[in-house]
C-alpha cells in the first residue's frame, strides 16, 4: 500500500478522543517495523557516505515541506550534539528558510530550483546528497538529485512509497513502506515518522564512525546550557574518576568533554 491511499479508519470524526488515540498509536506501532525491513539500504547508504565525509565532503538534505522540515532538523541538531561546524550536515527544503515555518505554494513543484540552492552552498564530487519526500515524486527533491548525479555526486533518498521515481533516480535509495495513514495523505503521521527514525539512524551512525561519540558518549557536544554543562561535568566524572570540583574546573578550561578527559590524562 501506499502512503496517500485510502486509510483503514473511516469515520473519524465520530470516534471519541481514547478510541482515535488508540488506533493512531496503533497505526503508529507499524513504523519501527517498516524501518527495520530498509535497514540493510540504510547501511549501504551510510557505508557510502562515511569515506566521502572522511575525506573532507559533506552531507545534504533536500525535501518539501514535512519531508524539507525533518531535514533541516536533522542537519541543525549535528553541530550542538556532535561538535561539528555548521556547514557539515545541511538541510535545504523547497521555498527556502521561509519554508520551515509556513508553506510556500508551489515551491516544489520546480525541478530545478534544488539543484540552484546546492549550488548556492557549493557542493561539490566530495559530498553527499539525499532526497526526503514520502510520495517520492517531489519535482524539486527529483531534480535535485538527477542534477547531482550529472555532477557525479553521491545521491541517496529516503521514501515510503513504493517503485517511485526518486528510488529510480537515487543511486541508493532507502524505501520505508509505512502504508496508507491514519488520516489520507497526512504524510506527517507515520511517513514522517519513519522519515525522522532513518535520519536519526543515518546521522547518528555516521557521526558515531567519525568518531565522535566515545563509549556511548557525545564527548564533542558544544555546551550551550546549563542542562549540558552539567551533563558534561557527569562525563567527565564518569570517564576519568574525578571529583565534581576537578571536573567543574577542567571544563571552565576546555569547551568539550573530550578535550577535558584529554587534558586530564596528558597532563
Amino acid at each position: 500500500m501506499i502512503t496517500e491511499s485510502s486509510s483503514n479508519y473511516n469515520d473519524l470524526e465520530k470516534m471519541d478522543v481514547n478510541t482515535l488515540l488508540h488506533n493512531i498509536n496503533n497505526e503508529d506501532k507499524t513504523v519501527p517495523l517498516a524501518v527495520e525491513k530498509a535497514i540493510p539500504q540504510i547501511e549501504a547508504l551510510v557505508n557510502e557516505i562515511v569515506p566521502r565525509m572522511k575525506k573532507g565532503g559533506r552531507l545534504f538534505y533536500i525535501g518539501a515541506g514535512t519531508s524539507g522540515r525533518l531535514g533541516v532538523v536533522d542537519a541543525s541538531e549535528c553541530p550542538p550534539t556532535f561538535g561539528v561546524s555548521f556547514d557539515l550536515v545541511v538541510g535545504l527544503i523547497a521555498g527556502g528558510d521561509g519554508a520551515i515555518r509556513k508553506a510556500v505554494e508551489h515551491a516544489e513543484d520546480d525541478a530545478q530550483q534544488a539543484w540552484i540552492d546546492l549550488e548556492n552552498v557549493n557542493i561539490s564530487e566530495n559530498d553527499s546528497l539525499i532526497g526526503i519526500a514520502a510520495s517520492g515524486r517531489t519535482p524539486y527533491v527529483i531534480g535535485g538529485l538527477e542534477k547531482a548525479n550529472e555532477h557525479n555526486i553521491l545521491t541517496g533518498c529516503i521514501v515510503c512509497n513504493p517503485d517511485s521515481k526518486m528510488a529510480e533516480v537515487a543511486q541508493f535509495p532507502v524505501e520505508a513502506i509505512v502504508g496508507p495513514e491514519f488520516v489520507t495523505g497526512s504524510t506527517r503521521m507515520k511517513a514522517g515518522t519513519a522519515q525522522k527514525l532513518i535520519l536519526n539512524m543515518i546521522s547518528t551512525s555516521v557521526m558515531i564512525q567519525l568518531g565522535k561519540v566515545v563509549g556511548n558518549k557525545m564527548v564533542d557536544m558544544q555546551l550551550t546550557n546549563h542542562k549540558l554543562e552539567e551533563r558534561a561535568v557527569r562525563m567527565v566524572m564518569d570517564e576519568i574518576n574525578v571529583e565534581r570540583e576537578v571536573a567543574q574546573e577542567l571544563l571552565s578550561k576546555y569547551p568539550s568533554v573530550r578535550q577535558a578527559t584529554e587534558a586530564y590524562k596528558n597532563k
